[in-house]
Parts: C-alpha cells; sequence; structure tokens
C-alpha cells in the first residue's frame, strides 16, 4: 500500500424510511396458496372473525381465534390460537434474473419494506383429541337440524326405540379406518361396539406438552412393604423429604376410649420442643383446668410463647388430645382426661354462634410483613399501652355481658361471668344422670335457655347496647327456651358426619321431622284442591254469569 494514500474507511448503511402502513398476520398451520386463502379464511371463522380479533380495542373474548381444520363438522374440535402484539417487519423481496451460473441463478435482489404488523395471530397449543360419531344416527341429524334451523326437522324427531344392541357382529376389515392387517384372523366375524357415544365438547385442557423428562424424584427412596394378608413383598418410592404434619389426636363422641398418650409419632420428636415451654403448657393443664378453647389456652402466655406454641406442632399433641363432635368440640382436653363421666365437666362445655356479618377475610403475608417492619407501629406506642392491648388480649375468650372482645361467639361456660347466665350455668336442678352428644350434662331446657340468654346478650352487643335482665327474662317467658332453635336440615344426615352440639338433629328426629312435613305439605294440598272442586260445584247455572 502506498504511504501517501490514506485508508479506505468502512461506509455506513444508508437510512431508508420505514412505511407507516400497518398489517396483521396470521400463522396458519398448512400449506397456503393464493388458489386457497378464501379457504383458510373460511376455517378462521370468516373476515368478520379476524377484523374483530385484530381489533384494537377487542376483549379477551373476542381475540380468539379458532381454526376450524374439518369445516361444517360439529363434532370436529377446532385448534384455540391467540393473538398478540408483535413488532415485525413485513418486507417485500423481488428477484430479477440475468443469467444461469452452474446451479445458482445469479441476478439482483430488491428488499423493500412495506409496513409494520402489530398483531399476529398463533396457533402453538396442541389440538385436542378427535372422534367423529355415526352421522346417519337420530341424534347426529337432530344435530345438524339445529345448525340449520331446520325447523321440520327438528319437530320429526322422536326418541327411538331402545334396542339394547350394545355390541353387534361385524365383518373382518369391514371398519376403513383399521389396517386389515391388524384385525385378528381367528375367524370370518368379530364384533364391535355400538354404543353410540358422542364426544363431548372438550376433551383435554393440557394445551402444552409437559417436560417429563422420565427422572424420580430425588428425595424418593426405595422401600419394601410386606402385605400383611399374603406377606408379599412389594417396592414402591417414598419421599423421604416429604412434611409430616402433627396434631393433637382426635376421637368422636361414641368413642369409648380416649387417648391416654401421645401417637408415636409425636413421642419421637418430642425432643424438637422445650422441656420449660411443655412444662408451663402441662402445668396449665394440670393446675387450673383440664379443657381450654385455643384462643383462651394462648391468652394463658405472653405473645412470644404464643408464637412458639403456634410454630411448634408437636407441643400440644404431647398433652392434649380434641373431640370431633359433641359439646367439646374443638377443645383441647388433657390426655386420660374423659369430660363425658364427669359431671362438673359441665363448666367447660362449648357454645358457638354464628355471625352472618362478620367478614372472614384474612390479611396478605405482604400486609402482615410490612406492618411487622414498620417502625411507626412501635414509636408510637408506648410501654403502658403495650400492656394493655396484652391485657385486652388476656380477656378475648372471657363474656361478662357488657363488654364486646371479639365479633364471634365461641364460649366455654365457665369464660361465662355474665351474674345472670352464671346463675343459670351453676344451677344443679336440670342436670343429666349420663352425658348427651347435644346437651353435655345439662337438660335440653336448661342448656337451650343458656343459648338463649347469651345468644340475646352477645348480639345485643353488636347492636351498641346491652341487653338487660328484663329482656331476658320476658324472652324466656314468651316460650323461646322452649322451641327449638335450630332449623330442619333439608340433606340427608350421614351417620358420623354431622354435629348435635352445633344444632344437628338426631337421625330418627330428623326423619319424623322430615315426615311431618311431608303430611303437612299434603294435607294442604288436598285442602287446597278441595276447595276449588267445592267452588266450582257451589256455582250453579243460574247464578254464573
Amino acid at each position: 500500500m502506498d504511504s501517501g494514500q490514506s485508508p479506505s474507511l468502512p461506509t455506513e448503511a444508508p437510512e431508508h424510511p420505514l412505511p407507516a402502513t400497518h398489517f396483521y398476520s396470521v400463522e396458519y398451520p398448512g400449506y397456503v396458496q393464493h388458489s386457497s386463502v378464501p379457504l383458510a379464511v373460511r376455517n378462521l371463522g370468516g373476515t368478520s372473525k379476524l377484523e374483530n380479533a385484530f381489533k384494537r380495542t377487542a376483549a379477551r373474548s373476542e381475540a380468539l381465534l379458532e381454526l376450524n381444520l374439518r369445516y361444517g363438522n360439529p363434532y370436529a374440535h377446532p385448534i384455540p390460537g391467540d393473538v398478540v402484539g408483535t413488532s415485525n417487519i413485513l418486507i417485500k423481496v423481488t428477484k430479477r434474473k440475468r443469467r444461469r451460473v452452474g446451479d445458482d441463478d445469479v441476478g439482483d435482489y430488491i428488499a423493500e419494506p412495506l409496513g409494520v404488523i402489530l398483531k399476529t395471530a398463533r396457533f402453538r397449543t396442541m389440538a385436542d383429541y378427535q372422534f367423529q360419531p355415526d352421522m346417519s344416527d337420530p341424534i347426529a341429524q337432530l344435530r345438524l337440524a339445529m345448525d340449520r334451523m331446520d325447523v321440520d326437522a327438528i319437530q320429526q324427531y322422536t326418541i327411538p326405540e331402545e334396542k339394547e344392541d350394545y355390541v353387534i357382529s361385524s365383518p373382518a376389515g369391514a371398519d376403513p379406518n383399521i389396517d386389515p392387517g391388524l384385525v385378528s384372523q381367528g375367524g370370518p366375524s368379530a364384533t364391535r361396539s355400538n354404543l353410540r357415544p358422542f364426544p363431548p365438547p372438550i376433551f383435554s385442557r393440557q394445551g402444552i406438552p409437559q417436560n417429563y423428562n422420565f427422572k424420580p424424584n430425588p428425595a424418593s427412596m426405595i422401600a419394601t412393604v410386606v402385605n400383611e394378608e399374603t406377606g408379599e413383598e412389594r417396592k414402591r418410592l417414598i419421599n423421604k423429604g416429604r412434611w409430616k404434619g402433627y396434631g393433637p389426636a382426635t376421637v368422636s363422641f361414641g368413642d369409648l376410649s380416649i387417648p391416654e398418650n401421645p401417637i408415636p409419632a409425636v413421642q419421637q420428636a418430642r425432643n424438637q420442643v422445650k422441656p420449660e415451654l411443655l412444662e408451663r403448657v402441662t402445668q396449665v393443664l394440670v393446675r387450673d383446668r383440664p379443657i381450654w378453647t385455643r384462643t383462651a389456652l394462648y391468652n394463658q402466655f405472653s405473645p412470644a410463647e404464643v408464637r412458639e406454641i403456634h410454630n411448634s406442632k408437636v407441643l400440644l399433641p404431647l398433652v392434649c388430645y380434641t373431640f370431633q363432635d359433641g359439646p367439646w368440640r374443638d377443645t383441647l382436653i388433657r390426655l386420660k382426661y374423659d369430660p363425658r363421666k364427669n359431671p362438673e365437666a359441665r363448666f367447660y362445655q362449648r357454645i358457638y354462634f354464628r355471625n352472618a356479618n362478620h367478614p372472614m377475610s384474612r390479611v396478605s403475608i405482604v400486609s402482615r410483613r410490612q406492618e411487622g417492619r414498620s417502625a411507626a407501629t412501635y414509636i408510637t406506642r408506648s410501654v403502658e399501652q403495650e400492656e394493655a392491648i396484652d391485657v385486652e388480649r388476656r380477656k378475648s375468650h372471657v363474656f361478662d355481658g357488657v363488654t364486646l372482645t371479639k365479633e364471634t361467639a365461641a364460649f366455654q361456660l365457665c369464660d361465662i361471668y355474665d351474674p345472670m347466665l352464671k346463675d343459670m350455668i351453676e344451677s344443679e336442678e336440670d342436670l343429666r344422670e349420663t352425658c348427651d352428644e347435644r346437651d353435655g350434662w345439662y337438660s335440653a331446657l336448661a342448656f337451650e335457655s343458656i343459648k338463649i340468654v347469651l345468644r340475646h346478650k352477645f348480639f345485643s352487643l353488636l347492636q351498641g347496647y346491652v341487653a338487660t335482665q328484663e329482656e331476658c327474662e320476658a324472652l324466656l317467658e314468651d316460650g323461646g327456651a322452649g322451641k327449638r332453635t335450630q332449623t330442619t336440615r333439608v340433606k340427608k344426615l350421614k351417620y358420623g358426619k354431622h354435629n348435635m352440639a352445633k344444632g344437628a338433629l338426631r337421625p330418627e328426629d330428623a326423619a319424623a321431622a322430615r315426615l311431618q312435613a311431608a303430611l303437612e305439605r299434603n294435607a294442604r294440598s288436598f285442602q287446597a284442591s278441595r276447595r276449588e272442586k267445592l267452588g266450582d260445584h257451589s256455582l250453579t247455572p243460574e247464578s254464573r254469569p
């Protein structure tokens, strides 16, 4: 290179203006020629369907395209498509041939941008399973007539007589859809199903194939399981990393025995609990009282201890069990203590009322974390305020008839300090000799009176005023205590699936109530029909208008 000649600098590509014309494209899963464009548009639903799908203000329901590869067949499941936003450029390529060198055509290629593709319709999901029924079947003909809105064909349709020919014989190789080489040659004829099934609107909701990789769970281990009856050994995969949940042993009110010791799985996890906290919980269950609601038990400890008891899933199962029904339902009961054998356990019975106006919304975890991390929550509260809040929290399980501590009524009788209710609870005049599943140790009348007064006082506090003793006495004198407040259930009560303590009828009482209701309905209908007949016969021809 000559030293006096300057090196050549690379030239930049020239800039060309991009046309402002907007286009929409469809990725059609098939071969499309110029002559088959109308056929492809028809399979997509027509030009109006395409215009609505590509409209800028189209809703999600309108932006859904369906490709019918078997157009006109009502039993063919279409392939769903999605309209997505794109920023592609549509380029027109023009090729001019000049000469042929060997096997290649040498010529000029001209690329010209025509516009921008803003939206593209894609069909990326898997096609659904297809099933074609016999179109000569009367049901299929009725379906086609409904599509054509053929009123005459719809009116002429009649349900055919059931012939019960569910399996019919057919000659081998008669089905054109089956390869004759795959048909068994054992005999001159074969049988086929004649159930005439019709396909559902959709077979599978899976649109994307799963990537299985056919690999087992790395946390799984092979374990040998022996069948106790046959002695057969089988190998199966067990996930050793699976979390094991712990909970108090649960028994039914009808069970004869109660748990005396924790279950073996809980015994093995005893070392996960702090001995000091376990000793404190045991002392509360032994020293104070043997039965607690979860709220009442938590109120006996500090917030830090409550958090640790709640997070430790092993602590409570080590010292208590629960009833799944009966008057002590959902309470924590000390092991080896059976409230069904001790009349003094009536003070620990639980009463629960539903508050339909109470919102059951839960605060999200993010909100709770943000509230917990907020420094203003702790700065604005003094030590006296924190102590006052803790004192109020420890009284949330108590009902005194004057103060409303929570919006849901779930109290034990021993935690009710209202003078009128306390006299009714401690009265020994109307008690049972044996414990009842619905009313516990109280008679039906005595326990119903307690619930009526408690319900009236609690909902009065929700409305903003304190109920007086005169109101409660008048309520009892009006016959409120003698009326059953529970409603007769319409659905069938299954044994072991209902809780009498919450107002469910006994199976025999429920059957009697249903029979009584049926008799009353029949009597009313008979009286109504009789009145109609008498009213018609009472009019003589002269008196009729």
